[in-house]
């Protein structure tokens, strides 16, 4: 399989040599899953880290009266993973979904860590990959502490307009911490504009 979109994210996030990114990513394999199948359950400890090709997915938790409240969701190309579960080998506190029917690339923990003691460049590049993941989760943080929904919303139509056309508006409404009636009625204000 070819593992150009794999190797350019690489490329495209960290100054690294191409003969360094293939070195990383020479035991990454390939495999696809259907739209609506579980990447990893809740309460199950990941092995391995996953890099979404294609399509969307999300995480997601299971509220006090039991009901489904997304926590993320994500956009090809990215690296998909519950990164506490893999690297403290704990179970995770969220399940991850797909979306639509996805493109994976995987690799496993042992190869990860084969990676950060012998490639220094993977090395810097994962600790990037942990303060852009962080930053992006304390934007999420203070955003839904600070913004009212209607400009959640149109946060997230301006930053990730093709998440519209590929999420259900039920799963965002949850991942802007609104109900669908709440997202539809904001929806039908702003197209009166």
């Amino acid at each position: 399989m070819d593992k150009t979109i794999l190797n350019t994210y690489f490329l495209s996030q960290f100054p690294i040599e191409k003969e360094i990114v293939h070195e990383i990513t020479k035991y990454f394999t390939h495999f696809e899953l259907k739209k609506q199948t579980c990447l990893l359950d809740k309460n199950t400890v990941s092995t391995e880290t996953f890099f979404l090709e294609k399509g969307y997915m999300r995480s997601y938790i299971l509220n006090e009266e039991n009901e489904e409240v997304t926590t993320n969701i994500y956009e090809a190309p990215c690296f998909v993973n519950d990164f506490l579960s893999l690297f403290k080998q704990q179970p995770s506190k969220e399940t991850y979904q797909t979306l639509t029917d996805c493109v994976f690339w995987k690799t496993g923990l042992k190869n990860v860590q084969s990676n950060f003691h012998n490639i220094p460049e993977f090395r810097e590049f994962s600790r990037l990959l942990f303060v852009i993941n962080y930053y992006k989760l304390n934007d999420r943080v203070i955003e839904m502490a600070s913004k009212k929904a209607e400009t959640r919303y149109l946060n997230l139509l301006h930053q990730k307009p093709k998440i519209f056309q590929n999420v259900s508006l039920k799963i965002i409404a949850s991942y802007l911490g609104i109900t669908d009636s709440t997202l539809s009625r904001i929806r039908k204000e702003i197209s009166k504009l």
